[in-house]
């Protein structure tokens, strides 16, 4: 697993966290290795107010974990460690949309860690996907071209950017319509639809430019 990326100077508040460890509740035994959701907490609000030194003491906390789950979703240690860093990432970007009433930061990690580590499995997947339909191809037959790579570009370009992002997360990652609805927020009817009429633009589309040619 990589060491945390280097980042910018500390400051003083993410600095007494990190040195602290974990805080003892009346009564409660200190366990090896755990953390107070409490200091995970502050050190979003850290990130949120853009303290990189935070992501780091967090990726110091967490990572051994994340990778741990990434890595038995993937079975693929290069591909685990892309993802961790890809959910530290996530972190620093999005930490305003840590929200405490669906449970404690490590919870909110870990979830992020899962998902992009499915994504990453799905890609991976669906490559290997169209890698063996190619195989099964004639050996005759042309290999797409540039041209043909520009048809799908502009094929795409001609949907609407909600029904274009589902279309290409339904196909080339592999999501199903009710995984999309969670991932969008959105009614299940209104995905089923727009994938439909997604699909529906797109034949209209290459049938046009065949019969243009």
């Amino acid at each position: 697993m990589r060491a945390s990326p280097a980042l910018i100077e500390c400051s003083a508040g993410a600095r007494e966290l990190a040195e602290a460890g974990p805080r003892q509740r009346r009564g409660e035994p200190i366990v090896e290795g755990t953390q107070d959701p409490d200091d995970d907490a502050a050190l979003l609000e850290r990130i949120v107010a853009r303290d990189a030194c935070s992501v780091s003491v967090l990726y110091d906390r967490h990572a051994r974990l994340l990778f741990n789950l990434i890595l038995r979703i993937l079975r693929d240690r290069a591909d685990a460690e892309d993802v961790l860093q890809e959910v530290f990432v996530a972190v620093w970007t999005r930490a305003e949309s840590y929200n405490p009433t669906l449970g404690p930061p490590a919870a909110w990690l870990v979830r992020i860690a899962r998902n992009r580590a499915i994504d990453r499995f799905r890609a991976n997947a669906a490559r290997g996907r169209l890698a063996d339909a190619s195989q099964d191809q004639p050996a005759a037959a042309p290999a797409p071209g540039p041209e043909d790579r520009h048809d799908v570009v502009r094929a795409l370009g001609v949907l609407p950017p909600e029904q274009r992002e589902l279309v290409e997360q339904a196909y080339f990652m592999g999501l199903t319509h009710a995984e999309l609805a969670i991932r969008f927020g959105l009614p299940l009817g209104t995905v089923k639809t727009r994938v439909r009429n997604g699909l529906l633009a797109l034949r209209a589309h290459f049938q046009q430019m065949f019969v243009e040619r």
